[in-house]
């Protein structure tokens, strides 16, 4: 077995490459072998998304293995753990996951082409309101970012009337059973970018807490 590995997860409409310094910032610091989950964002339902996640870190030869997940990304990696035990341990991060609901998908959702656009998996996850929690025997500590600049395409549909990234409220990335919390002034999608967030991410997935 080599160093502990992390299964990066996209968004949606997204394939994994937009998190290339993201990656690059984990590797050089904390040397985590990195693995893209890729799937379809659109077609698939999230059930079989979860099952193909849980196969894939199955596959991993590492003593550690954590999930990273970007947005919808973050809503696999809560079914995965909440529908299967995984064999290695690990942490994981949420990065402006909306957990907790997103109105910006309700409003595209009212219309058919929205729904069409968003896909099966949002319109499982997000198009009606769903209590969600961290599952605690699923053996894996949990560390939240939002992100609080207002700069995305959730500002085109919506009037937020609080923190977000533009994309997501502050308010719906949060989620019972989180071990720790963050919120940082980045973009929905730079937080990607962003050299703290990978700071953070990675003294999260090390250490089991965000740095000072």
């Amino acid at each position: 077995m080599g160093s502990a590995a992390v299964v990066y997860v996209h968004g949606l409409w997204m394939r994994g490459s937009e998190a290339v310094l993201l990656r690059r910032r984990l590797q050089r610091q904390w040397g985590y072998a990195w693995h893209t989950f890729r799937y379809d964002s659109v077609r698939a339902p999230m059930a079989q998304i979860a099952a193909a996640l849980r196969d894939l870190v199955g596959r991993i030869d590492a003593p550690q293995v954590h999930l990273l997940g970007h947005s919808l990304g973050g809503l696999v990696i809560l079914r995965c753990v909440e529908r299967y035990r995984l064999a290695q341990p690990g942490r994981a991060v949420l990065l402006g996951t909306p957990a907790a609901g997103s109105r910006a998908a309700r409003r595209v959702g009212r219309w058919r082409l929205g729904r069409q656009l968003l896909g099966q998996a949002i319109a499982e996850e997000l198009l009606a309101d769903r209590e969600r929690c961290w599952p605690s025997p699923a053996g894996r500590e949990l560390g939240i970012i939002a992100g609080t600049l207002p700069l995305g395409f959730g500002q085109l549909l919506l009037k937020f009337g609080e923190d977000n990234d533009g994309t997501v409220a502050v308010a719906e990335t949060r989620l019972r059973g989180a071990a720790a919390f963050r919120s940082l002034a980045v973009s929905h999608m730079g937080m990607l970018c962003s050299a703290r967030v990978a700071r953070d991410t990675g003294s999260f997935l090390e250490h089991g807490r965000f740095g000072l």
